[in-house]
């Protein structure tokens, strides 16, 4: 693509297999949840699941953006060396952090003081939690290979890994359902956990011939200096910190939802609701390192990734829509999900409300992938910590002052924290932007590390 006119159906090209694996790990939720929905006991593990995974997703939060970091850092030997330790050790530290978490003192802690879970719900979380325990080491692992596919444009490997896992999943749920006595919760923990430990194995089959290609490529003098541990550290922190902070809204939003009306109809429905909109959300948030790759070629293709992000908001905010607002959400919700009628009634006014919510996932992807090029990560992580206040603050009133529903506060609140947040990062990275542009026609690109 370097040098060359950047045109829609190109960038269709290498987006597309990453769309796609982000829109097949989009359907586990509501596919492991739509199974959940039909086991004995119904609303407390959908509940349970909902809370184990959102504590799983939070612990290995600062591993999500290992995929980013390897796509814009790994170019020779040295670069992949440097990463590769980094990335290990940083998914085997969180690893050790969920196994303290299972200790009982603070497992107790945290779900009966902090949580206010009822006991039912909290046994069944702690059981999750037990089976998500190969979860972060298999997603640092594969993230990390991920993208040194994603810098040499083989994107589609993506695609087949994620097959693999979804079909790891799916089998694994199905025979657990059929031959297991498992509770839901269960059931669901250990189907992810199968799934993901199948796509680590297959990206490392994926790389075995990436990776002696980047081993022969020839190392700058000054490369040992710029991929220190500290400068891997000043650089990929923001990013991590990014991704915690973000990921902590999830049990913040429990916490408050537990305190609400219809506190355990809220649980129950919003991992469901969660399933849905990040079916459509997963298709932007995907196109993050499609900007970094890109931008890191040719500083010229900003106005081309822009046209087609804004392409992509308009169809997913469609495709939301058009199930929020028609019959097709009694379809989704109850047909599909499995919810009752009384939870699929439940569950469509905080879906009408994240509607628009895509068209913030496509700007926020364009936003922070403009700033990881320019290595301005810090600002990506005040703009999180302005999303998640937001969203705190939202919370507080609408649960403690408005006596809103669980599901309604929280899907009210989620929406304006994302648009606040976008909101914050709009003077940056039209600075990148404008950067860019003057910058027309030099295709000399940013060094690989600048900080």
């Amino acid at each position: 693509m370097t040098g060359a006119p950047l045109t829609n159906r190109k960038i269709l090209r290498f987006w597309l297999p990453l769309a796609s694996t982000w829109l097949m790990m989009a359907l586990e939720g509501p596919y492991l949840a739509a199974i959940i929905a039909r086991m004995s006991d119904a609303t407390i593990n959908l509940a349970a699941f909902g809370i184990a995974f959102a504590f799983a997703v939070i612990i290995e939060s600062p591993v999500i953006m290992l995929m980013t970091a390897s796509t814009a850092l790994v170019e020779d030997r040295q670069s992949y060396f440097a990463l590769r330790r980094f990335s290990y050790g940083l998914s085997a530290t969180l690893t050790l952090v969920q196994v303290l978490l299972l200790g009982p003192p603070i497992f107790n802690f945290v779900a009966h003081e902090l949580l206010r879970l009822p006991p039912d719900v909290a046994r069944l979380t702690y059981g999750g939690l037990v089976w998500l325990l190969p979860w972060t080491l298999a997603i640092g692992y594969r993230r990390f290979k991920q993208g040194l596919l994603i810098r040499r444009h083989l994107t589609r490997r993506i695609v087949y890994g994620t097959v693999l896992r979804l079909a790891t999943m799916s089998l694994t749920a199905l025979a657990a359902y059929h031959w297991l006595t498992l509770p839901g919760a269960h059931l669901g923990a250990l189907a992810l956990s199968t799934g993901v430990i199948a796509e680590a194995i297959a990206s490392h089959m994926m790389t075995r011939k990436v990776i002696p290609e980047i081993l022969r490529k020839q190392e700058k003098p000054k490369r040992l200096k710029e991929l220190s541990f500290g400068v891997l550290v000043r650089f990929y922190t923001p990013l991590a910190l990014t991704s915690l902070i973000a990921m902590a809204g999830q049990p913040l939003v429990t916490f408050f939802m537990g305190q609400s009306r219809y506190a355990l109809e809220s649980l129950a429905v919003i991992p469901v609701i969660h399933g849905l909109t990040f079916i459509f959300r997963a298709i932007g948030l995907s196109y993050l390192e499609v900007v970094v790759a890109l931008m890191s070629e040719h500083r010229e293709y900003v106005r081309a990734i822009l046209v087609f992000g804004g392409l992509i908001g308009v169809c997913t905010v469609t495709g939301l829509s058009l199930i929020a607002f028609t019959p097709l959400a009694v379809v989704w919700f109850h047909n599909i999900s499995g919810l009752t009628t009384e939870l699929t009634v439940f569950a469509l006014t905080p879906v009408r409300i994240l509607a628009v919510f895509p068209m913030l996932s496509v700007l926020l992807a364009m936003q922070r992938g403009f700033l990881v090029y320019a290595h301005q990560n810090q600002t990506i992580t005040w703009s999180t910590v302005v999303e998640i206040a937001s969203v705190a603050i939202v919370l507080t009133i609408g649960i403690h002052q408005l006596n809103l529903i669980g599901a309604t506060a929280a899907a009210i609140a989620i929406l304006s924290g994302r648009l606040i947040g976008a909101l914050f990062l709009i003077a940056p990275s039209l600075n990148v932007v404008r950067e860019s542009s003057n910058s027309e026609g030099n295709v000399t690109t940013k060094p690989m590390v600048s900080q």
